[in-house]
């Protein structure tokens, strides 16, 4: 930073800590300036650390991997619409890595948001240097020349666990990088001069073609050749609501989805990856409230999910984008749609409209998906609003289907929120109990924590542009945390105590399920958890359950209990994850589980490798069986615009053996060139090598143009 107005204005300093000591000074001093020309806006921090280069954080030059919140970074938070509540983040660490969110309503960060801009960092005697470059045409803000943003800037030790801001954040905002969501306690930056609106036209063409095997298909194909093209637009109708279009639309650079072990009847929920849908998602969430403390549902002390096998996640999803573009697990071909998303006063509005062509040989008709939502922003940080879904063509029926509802969350004071919907449906067929709500309390507090939810789902509610992971049921569900934090033990940094205690009946009001849950946790300083909980279940089975292949459960009452404790290493460090250990029964036998997850070595700053492994070993009455899943990342950046990655999984509930293997080169801001190679094998019937089912190389290239 030698440019002289780092010598000529006055820094920022004086960062406050929001952990591990609440409104203490900084250990580590910070300077930073905001500032702006024509055309970008700038923020810059000089990063003094006391400690030699070699105790610094800095192993991830990936971009928006979660890997790169565990590093020593630098970030900044913008609130361009003043409203509290929403807001785009930037942050980086001492290689340069980029990274950047989208938030909405204090929450629910969108990492795949990804704006044209720049990152330079460099290093001096006794800290490190950074520079962002973001250009105002990247950023959505109110009409007008002269405007006032919130702003807030964050700084983390990582060796330390200290995480300090701008401004004073209360911990129960919640330590970590989630402090960062309270928007609310952000700055005020004043004196800001915007340039004059341009035409804000993006014009992103794109080609793709490769060769596939499919030895699965009638008649089989081997090395067939394909290409295609497509486009993406977008045009800002206002400064801040731009509008989507695309065209043939293609998601074959995006990573496969990672498998997961299924030991429930109820189905699994898997991340939407592919672009387009997730721009501006925050806008079409529907229902959400806050998160409880460290505990998202019963189950929460450390168990994978909330609850292990029969934890949360049973609130419906009105709008889940993976129901357009894919049917059965089969790629639908996208003809084309467009988006509409951003503010209007008070008001935040999105529309979207995609249409889907049929695929021969498949149920898949060709299909027109409409969703409508729109929020409006009510006292200090609360909003209603309503939504509606539209499918063309019914799955469950001759006709249409639709989704309509009104929802609600109010935020007082610190920690007190309530939160609630009302939706319904219509199916050809389907009528009558279709409807479901929610209604639910929490007191999100640091020390102590309190949350009560009440869900109903009718067994013909049926959100086709959704997902509903359990239907005809009303469940009924309170928690309770106390988290002190003991000044007279230097390793730890919070001890949890928690219990919940879960009660869904089903339509003809029989008791269905119900878990009780007690939990023990422990955050030491060092960032390394460890946690313990005891569960007591009941399911009732209506009808069998065939948890494998071979393997049934019979109809009845089922009560069982088990034990699982789990200790996780701070990302922090060169080797981290958490192992796993479950014992007890499981309905009517017993079941181990072993396993080691998010997991990451550090070979260099660059390279890195991120094994996972499950093993679950179930005696019951009707048989035994182990289920087995393997996975390993590895990766290796180049430099933050460009990585090679891969990824190896083995699932033995599936048979199967896959690969994934991507480059990716960002070459110029918003333009990239990627090369992937999917290899998918069966496993099964003892094969000492496993047979080829389908494989692919694709190659595609976009280029961003702006106008």
């Amino acid at each position: 930073l030698d440019e002289p107005v780092y010598q000529t204005v006055p820094a920022l300093t004086d960062f406050v800590q929001q952990a591990p000591d609440e409104g203490a000074p900084a250990t580590e001093r910070t300077e930073a300036w905001i500032l702006f020309d024509e055309l970008h806006l700038h923020a810059a921090g000089r990063i003094w650390d006391s400690a030699p280069p070699s105790e610094w954080v800095a192993n991830e030059m990936r971009r928006d991997t979660a890997q790169l919140r565990e590093n020593d970074t630098f970030a900044l938070i913008l609130d361009t619409f003043y409203d509290r509540r929403n807001g785009v983040a930037f942050y980086t660490n001492a290689l340069g890595a980029i990274a950047d969110f989208a938030l909405t309503n204090a929450s629910n960060p969108n990492s795949d948001w990804n704006p044209v801009g720049d990152v330079r960092t460099a290093r001096f005697e006794g800290g490190w240097t950074v520079e962002m470059e973001i250009p105002f045409r990247s950023l959505r803000y109110r009409p007008g020349p002269d405007q006032v943003w919130g702003v807030q800037l964050r700084r983390n030790v990582r060796r330390k666990n200290e995480w300090t801001y701008l401004t004073p954040l209360p911990i129960s905002a919640g330590s970590g990088p989630g402090g960062i969501f309270r928007v609310s306690e952000a700055a005020t930056l004043v004196g800001l001069e915007v340039p004059q609106a341009s035409k804000n036209l993006e014009i992103k063409p794109y080609g793709i073609g490769g060769l596939s095997t499919d030895l699965n298909a009638s008649p089989p194909t081997r090395n067939t050749g394909d290409g295609n093209f497509g486009v993406d637009v977008k045009y800002g109708i206002t400064q801040n609501l731009p509008a989507d279009f695309t065209y043939n639309t293609d998601f074959a650079q995006v990573e496969v989805d990672e498998q997961q072990v299924n030991l429930t009847r109820f189905s699994l929920f898997f991340p939407e990856k592919r672009e387009f849908f997730l721009e501006g998602r925050g806008i079409f969430d529907f229902g959400r409230g806050v998160t409880f403390g460290g505990m998202t549902g019963p189950g929460g002390g450390g168990r994978p999910g909330g609850g292990g096998f029969f934890g949360g996640g049973y609130a419906p999803t009105i709008f889940f984008s993976r129901r357009i573009g894919l049917d059965g697990g089969q790629t639908v071909p996208i003809l084309g749609g467009g988006r509409l998303t951003g503010k209007v006063g008070n008001f935040s509005v999105g529309a979207l409209n995609i249409q889907t062509d049929d695929v021969a040989g498949t149920s898949a008709a060709s299909t027109n998906f409409t969703v409508v939502r729109l929020k409006r922003d009510i006292l200090r940080r609360s909003r209603i609003g309503g939504i509606f879904t539209g499918r063309s063509v019914s799955t469950e029926g001759d006709g249409s289907n639709a989704a309509f509802g009104l929802d609600a969350a109010f935020a007082f004071y610190d920690n007190v929120n309530f939160n609630g919907y009302y939706a319904r449906t219509r199916t050809p067929g389907l009528e009558g109990d279709d409807e479901s709500y929610q209604a639910a309390f929490t007191y999100n507090g640091d020390r102590y924590a309190l949350g009560v939810d009440h869900l109903l789902v009718g067994d013909n509610f049926n959100p086709e542009i959704g997902f509903l992971r359990r239907d005809d049921f009303r469940r009924t569900f309170v928690q309770a945390q106390f988290s002190p934090r003991p000044a007279s033990i230097d390793a730890v940094r919070q001890f949890t105590w928690g219990g919940s205690l879960e009660y869904i009946l089903n339509g003809a009001g029989q008791l269905e399920s119900r878990v009780a849950q007690t939990s023990f946790g422990t955050e030491l300083e060092n960032s390394d958890r460890f946690s313990v909980d005891v569960q007591r279940r009941y399911e009732l089975l209506v009808d069998p359950f065939d948890i494998s292949s071979d393997v049934s459960i019979p109809v009845g009452g089922h009560g069982f209990q088990d034990y699982y404790a789990s200790y996780s290493m701070g990302a922090q460090r060169k080797i981290s994850g958490t192992f796993s250990l479950q014992r007890g029964e499981f309905f009517d036998g017993d079941i181990t589980a072993i396993g080691y997850s998010r997991g990451r070595i550090e070979i260099t700053p660059q390279m890195s490798i991120e094994p996972s492994i499950s093993v679950n070993r179930i005696a019951l009455p009707g048989g035994r069986f182990t289920t087995k899943l393997a996975t390993t990342r590895f990766t290796y950046t180049f430099t933050p615009r460009m990585f090679f990655s891969g990824l190896l999984q083995y699932n033995s509930s599936r048979d199967v053996l896959s690969t994934n293997l991507r480059l990716r080169w960002e070459y110029q801001p918003g333009s990239e060139l990627f090369v992937v190679y999917n290899d998918q094998r069966d496993t099964g019937l003892g094969r000492s090598f496993p047979m080829l089912d389908n494989r692919a190389f694709i190659v595609k290239f976009t280029r961003l143009f702006r106008f």
